[in-house]
């Protein structure tokens, strides 16, 4: 797996119809159906028909990992909904939202302001679907923010980043400078091949399903705090 930024004239693009064709895409094609391990949450998801090529080859070259339940975000979203205290009230970004469960585990859990990042405009869509589908409000952004300076917010969540070496390099030099600006940070995974095990305290561990795993079959994931390095 690779992350690939899109161009910019991909991104307007993309902007442009993420309300309307993207939208009506997912849900005729992607059915909506509750979370397996957080029954909470219903989601737009992906199955063998859906024919998502349609839609990923004429907008986007990015592959369409959000249209499916990863490991690391399916830990956090279990793990906030079982402490609520862990966002309550607190502002929260979620990088890399994909369908936004984890952002939409964080409203439930009664989070007081929540943004999901992703840099796929049909995450996007198919978040705003999905937050609507749960009855939350989440504010969203189209962006790469591992470039960038730190956000104003109190706890950043980082669920199955980890999958490629250069994507985990930048992530975790942001992480960096979030930790250094006094923002908690929570990692889901997993166990991926380029996890920064040495900046991680485990928190909780949970029985979870992951995508590209057989149908039913149960993994192991972990929740972490990011720490600073040695």
């Amino acid at each position: 797996m690779r992350a690939v930024t899109p161009e910019p004239r991909e991104i307007e693009a993309a902007v442009v119809d993420a309300t309307g064709e993207i939208a009506a895409f997912i849900v005729a094609n992607l059915p909506v159906a509750a979370v397996p391990g957080t029954p909470e949450i219903r989601l737009h998801g992906a199955h063998p028909g859906s024919g998502l090529r349609r839609l990923t080859e004429r907008r986007s070259r990015l592959s369409p990992y959000w249209a499916y339940q990863w490991a690391g975000g399916a830990v956090l979203a279990r793990h906030l909904l079982d402490h609520p205290e862990t966002v309550r009230g607190r502002t929260v970004l979620d990088l890399g939202t994909g369908s936004g469960l984890v952002a939409i585990a964080a409203a439930k859990a009664g989070a007081g302001k929540i943004t999901a990042v992703d840099i796929d405009a049909h995450a996007i869509a198919a978040l705003r679907l999905n937050a609507a589908l749960n009855g939350v409000t989440i504010e969203t952004q189209l962006a790469d923010l591992t470039a960038g300076e730190p956000p104003r917010v109190d706890l950043i969540t980082v669920g199955d980043l980890f999958y490629e070496r250069r994507l985990a390099r930048r992530v975790t030099a942001f992480l960096d400078r979030c930790l250094a600006a006094g923002i908690t940070i929570l990692v889901g995974d997993p166990g991926r091949a380029y996890l920064p095990r040495e900046r991680l305290a485990m928190i909780a561990e949970y029985p979870v399903t992951d995508f590209g795993t057989a149908a039913g079959e149960i993994t192991r994931a972990t929740v972490f705090s990011f720490m600073q390095g040695s």
